[in-house]
This record gives structure tokens, C-alpha cells and sequence, in this order.
């Protein structure tokens, strides 16, 4: 049996778990302040905590967001255009799960569409409201490419991100320069070796 949730608190759309209040958050920032070893009170941290969660607000704010709601609207007075269409270089800045520091890097998008097709600028959206949540790579790639194919039922999807991870190049190894790439290839991409290969040129790569 599902719990009462009260008018006061704050239920994340993407989990449906219950968040805990901007003073419980606050409280938890001046807490880790205090761990590395600094006075959440002096003069320079005063406003740290309050800044800190307005910026998880931002960074975060996938969590409050529905991709499949972005595609709805979509057009099919295309004059039978069929082909590739391609959306690249789209910046993505995310965070690692494991160690909740920076993704940066940058996806790329391209659909086979099947009567109709989408604003390009709700792909991007797609791809942010994914990207700002804790992530993994991996993970984050097949999200996006299941959710365009289950909702706009094109021919086929193709993801492809490069993305360096601070998890990795700040901490750990430290191994700078270092770049992770994922794909997801579905439907014709997946199947036709051809359509494979446009999309690939066309983003400037000859492989994944």
C-alpha cells in the first residue's frame, strides 16, 4: 500500500520517492563542510549550504522532468522525407552515480523517421532531462535511445556520446585527455550496415 505523501513534500517524478526539506538539505552540506574539515560558520561558507542546494536544484533538475512528455508534439506534413536525421555535437553535462562529480562531453542523436518527426530542439531536451540526473554513461545512452524509439516509432535510433569523467581525471587515476564512448544503435541502424555508416559519417566518426 502506497504511503499518504503530504502537501508539504516534495515527490520526485522521475522516482516517485519523497525528497527531504531545503533545511534537511542545507543541514547535510553544512555537515560534509564540517567532515573536510572547515567552519561551515565562517565568514566565507555562510551562504555555501544555501548555494550548494540551489545548484543541485539546477544540476539535477532531470529528476522533475518526463522525456517521453517532450515528444509528444510531433509533425507529419514532412513532404515524405525519409531520411537520416541527425542532431550533433549536443553538449551533455552530467554527474557520475558512484562519485557524484561532473560528465562532460557531448551526444549525438539520429533517427530513421517512419511518417513523422519531431523539433529538433526536443531531442536535445530528451538528452538533458536524462543527463541531469546521477548517471552512467552506459546507462544513460540506452535511455535515451529506448525512449525515441518507444515514443516517436521511427525506423531505427542511434545514440552516440563521448564524454570525459571527472571521476577519473580529479580523483582516482587521474588520467586527463581521456574520453569514454557509448553507443546504442536500434532498428535500421542496428540491422543495416549502410544506414550504420551515414549516421557514423555524418558525426564525423568512422567507428564506435
Amino acid at each position: 500500500m502506497n504511503k499518504m505523501v503530504k502537501k508539504s513534500e516534495v515527490v520526485s517524478l522521475a522516482t516517485g520517492l519523497t525528497r527531504p526539506s531545503r533545511d534537511e538539505a542545507e543541514a547535510a552540506v553544512r555537515t560534509l563542510i564540517r567532515w573536510a574539515g572547515d567552519d561551515p560558520d565562517r565568514e566565507g561558507l555562510l551562504g555555501t549550504p544555501d548555494r550548494v542546494v540551489r545548484s543541485y536544484e539546477e544540476f539535477f533538475r532531470g529528476y522533475d522532468e518526463d522525456p517521453s512528455e517532450m515528444l509528444q508534439r510531433t509533425f507529419e506534413e514532412v513532404e515524405g522525407y525519409d531520411e537520416v536525421v541527425v542532431l550533433r555535437d549536443i553538449r551533455l553535462e552530467s554527474h557520475c552515480e558512484h562519485h557524484m562529480v561532473p560528465i562532460i562531453g557531448k551526444v549525438h542523436v539520429g533517427y530513421l523517421p517512419d511518417k513523422r518527426v519531431v523539433g529538433i530542439s526536443k531531442l536535445a531536451r530528451v538528452v538533458d532531462a536524462f543527463a541531469f540526473r546521477l548517471q552512467i554513461q552506459e546507462k544513460l545512452t540506452a535511455q535515451i535511445a529506448n525512449t525515441l524509439q518507444e515514443v516517436l516509432q521511427p525506423r531505427g535510433v542511434a545514440v552516440v556520446i563521448e564524454a570525459a569523467h571527472q571521476c577519473m581525471t580529479t580523483r582516482g587515476v587521474h588520467k586527463s585527455d581521456v574520453a569514454m564512448v557509448t553507443s546504442r544503435m536500434l532498428g535500421a541502424f542496428r540491422d543495416n550496415g549502410e544506414t550504420r555508416r551515414e549516421f557514423l559519417t555524418m558525426i564525423g566518426r568512422t567507428s564506435v
